[in-house]
């Protein structure tokens, strides 16, 4: 963890700060998780003796608040913030992967409108997958035995970056969730690019919430034209 969030803020240009687990309803920095705010956030009156009391909210997640931070640190072109932030989400769903207690890393910085492009995009997540990349490596040095019992394959040396239209292409017979296990038998590592946008068969590849992630701003990739630029990193698990 400690290599991890040392190793973002070199790559990135990041320093470390905390996110609030309380905020008032009127700061309206909390966020909604999806675009119809029914994923509502856990809500009480705060501040007992007070001639008003507060009406406050656990954090969900950290969006428009880092967005908040970066004018309050006065964090100039090209630098960020990197937080490991603590929230509840008390509608979210519930699988080996989520739960409704969030421990989440998670990061925001200062770039120009003429940044807003995909070959940003790229050499960020770029970025980002060395540092990931680099952690695995530490932990064989640190614990060879890993290497030699373990059994599990190492991750890639780089990402395939794959835009969803693409992977729908790719497998149109399939729904989203097979495709994603589909293309990471080709891929063991994968960037999806434009995660919300409606697709070619009527349907997102999955919602995003309103309050981050665009999934809007038209792309040129590959001399086609496609929508978004946000994305998730995608690792093959051997043990799931």
């Amino acid at each position: 963890k400690r290599y991890i969030m040392d190793n973002m803020n070199k790559e990135l240009n990041l320093f470390t700060i905390e996110v609030p687990l309380i905020v008032t309803v009127e700061s309206g920095v909390n966020d909604m998780l999806d675009r119809d705010g029914s994923r509502t956030p856990v809500g009480f009156p705060c501040g007992l003796g007070l001639e008003k009391r507060m009406d406050c909210q656990v954090v969900q997640a950290a969006t428009k608040w880092k967005r908040l931070a970066l004018k309050q640190f006065n964090c100039k072109v090209g630098e960020g913030i990197n937080t490991d932030m603590r929230a509840v989400r008390k509608d979210y769903f519930l699988d080996h992967d989520h739960s409704s207690y969030v421990d989440q890393w998670d990061w925001e910085k200062v770039i120009l409108a003429k940044d807003r492009n995909l070959d940003y995009l790229k050499t960020t997540v770029k970025g980002l997958w060395k540092v990931i990349k680099g952690a695995e490596k530490m932990i064989h040095k640190e614990y060879p035995e890993l290497k030699k019992y373990g059994g599990y394959p190492p991750l890639p040396e780089e990402l395939k970056f794959l835009h969803a239209e693409e992977i729908l292409d790719m497998y149109p017979d399939l729904p989203r969730k097979q495709r994603e296990t589909a293309i990471l038998q080709k891929y063991p590592a994968v960037f999806i690019i434009g995660i919300g946008w409606v697709l070619n068969d009527g349907y997102p590849h999955e919602m995003r919430a309103a309050d981050y992630d665009d999934w809007v701003t038209p792309v040129k990739d590959g001399g086609k034209q496609y929508h978004g630029l946000n994305g998730d990193i995608l690792v093959w698990n051997p043990i799931t």
